[in-house]
């Protein structure tokens, strides 16, 4: 039951971010206004490749980290012999080490390694029908490590479930552009990301709705004008991707 479980699960993110006809095309086209041939990007939170496979298309050179080990599995299925892959089955968090990873097999894309990001979502409606129902010990890096092993990317997305605040806590440097998740019921996680930013450069930012990938301010926001539209969007209930660029460092 429990391998049923999880190939829905797999099969449903599959559906989801790889089954919408243009879907590539149109990923790829939104991240053309951060990424370009060459450029090294770090996919934190790979899931099911499809930010990766649109960042290839771009000419990049990709590290993509997946902790999952079914979701690795099927990464290094399909990019394990790309000379402009590497991945990483491992989490990424504030020290090296290990952590335990809270998976929920139906829905994986939510499995996450913070229990209170886990509380503080379970009774929100969109996660209604989410039970994280299997763990697992994982190892963990830090951004600040990948940076040495591969050099610094210029492009660094960040979707893990509520431990992004811990990804940048493990980063003493600023990075040129990157974007992390939000969702209304953990509003509070997202504004904080934004302070940590602040205290390694000067950001401005931007966001989008859901899955949409499509920036919703016409200007690029300073911080406290990021934060007030955030705190908008947890009343409204609403979820997407914060994106900040670097204007100047300290």
């Amino acid at each position: 039951m429990s391998r049923l479980r999880t190939g829905l699960g797999l099969l449903r993110s599959l559906l989801i971010y790889r089954g919408v006809p243009g879907r590539r095309r149109q990923l790829a086209g939104f991240y053309r206004q951060f990424i370009h041939p060459g450029d090294l990007c770090f996919d934190i939170g790979a899931h099911v490749g499809n930010r990766l496979q649109a960042w290839l298309d771009l000419g990049a050179q990709v590290v993509a980290v997946e902790p999952q080990p079914h979701l690795a599995a099927l990464l290094r299925r399909w990019y394990g012999h790309s000379r402009n892959v590497v991945l990483v089955e491992q989490a990424v968090g504030a020290t090296p080490g290990s952590g335990r990873i809270y998976i929920s097999q139906r829905h994986p894309t939510v499995s996450s390694l913070s229990q209170d990001w886990i509380h503080a979502v379970r009774h929100a409606e969109a996660f209604a029908s989410v039970q994280w129902d299997t763990e697992a010990t994982v190892q963990v890096t830090t951004l600040d490590a990948l940076i040495a092993q591969f050099g610094r990317p210029a492009f660094c997305k960040i979707d893990v479930e509520g431990y992004e605040l811990e990804v940048l806590s493990g980063l003493s440097q600023p990075l040129p552009a990157l974007s992390f998740e939000t969702v209304a019921p953990a509003a509070n996680l997202a504004i904080a990301c934004i302070q940590r930013l602040e205290q390694l450069g000067v950001y401005e930012y931007n966001w989008s709705a859901g899955e949409t990938q499509k920036l919703l301010s016409v200007s690029w926001l300073a911080p406290e004008l990021m934060v007030a539209r955030l705190r908008a969007l947890a009343a409204e209930k609403g979820s997407g991707d914060v994106y900040a660029r670097l204007a100047s460092v300290p």
